[in-house]
């Protein structure tokens, strides 16, 4: 059986070191998942005048805030709270590792809710264009966590199946890959038809809630392919803590949706 299974070469985390300096895949996918926003901002500013010229030269900073504390306050508090409570100084060890994206979600959400405000920005609007280029950065983000050999998924013999260097000896789900297929790929394609061929992209709230549900659905479908957390383990039964976190996001995102829709 092993050997009709891909076997993942180990892969250098460090994309480029020079000196003390170095670049990590991870870094990178941050990178472009900021590039790529940044870009998507100037397109629609263009069009709709959106953001104020020192709104958009400032927005970066606030995003990497955001995204930064908010990912990794969300890995201290979902994902590891008793270590960090008994060693506090690692929280700002980030080059140890320890990001969480529900964390760093919420970051965005609070982030640029008080973004908005400062500037004088409708926040569900804002939300909504933010929410259309958002799966391009997860896209990255997963595929670095297959180069990582990280967050790979649970024993399979299908043929999909990898054989991880440091995850035993035996095919394991490519989870990153489901990941980066259906909460990027996909996701974009259809964020980016409602917004190009439908009208909802009037009714503000309602890309923002298509988001929060398709991520949410299928994050909490992929986490049955994914290997828990070593540390944590299965919550309850066969269900994780990223299942868990993934339904106030669904029941955010029908609220949103259900709302009364108000054409602004």
């Amino acid at each position: 059986m092993l050997e009709t299974h891909y076997v993942l070469p180990y892969i250098d985390p460090v994309l480029v070191s020079i000196g003390p300096l170095q670049i990590r895949w991870y870094s990178l996918a941050y990178i472009l998942g900021i590039i790529a926003t940044i870009l998507w901002l100037k397109h629609i500013n263009k069009k709709q005048n959106l953001l104020s010229k020192k709104a958009y030269d400032n927005w970066i900073s606030w995003a990497v805030l955001s995204i930064i504390i908010g990912g990794r306050l969300g890995y201290v508090l979902f994902y590891n709270f008793s270590y960090y409570f008994n060693n506090p100084l690692e929280i700002l060890a980030f080059w140890h590792g320890g990001m969480s994206f529900h964390g760093g979600l919420i970051g965005v959400i609070i982030g640029m809710f008080l973004f908005c405000k400062k500037y004088q920005i409708n926040y569900l609007q804002f939300m909504d264009i933010i929410a259309i280029i958002a799966p391009i950065g997860l896209f990255f983000g997963r595929i670095a966590n297959f180069i990582n050999m990280e967050l790979y998924g649970r024993f399979t013999e299908s043929k999909f199946g990898i054989i991880f260097p440091g995850g035993g000896n035996y095919p394991r789900h490519p989870s990153q890959l489901y990941e980066a297929f259906f909460e990027g790929i996909l996701l974009f394609l259809i964020l980016f038809f409602c917004y190009k061929k439908t009208k909802l992209i009037n009714y503000h709230g309602k890309i923002s809630a298509i988001f929060l549900i398709f991520y949410g659905s299928a994050r909490f479908g992929i986490e049955f392919f994914r290997e828990p957390d070593h540390h944590l383990g299965f919550i309850m039964q066969n269900f994780t803590m990223g299942q868990f976190l993934c339904l106030p996001l669904i029941a955010l995102g029908c609220y949103l949706l259900f709302l009364k829709k108000n054409l602004k």
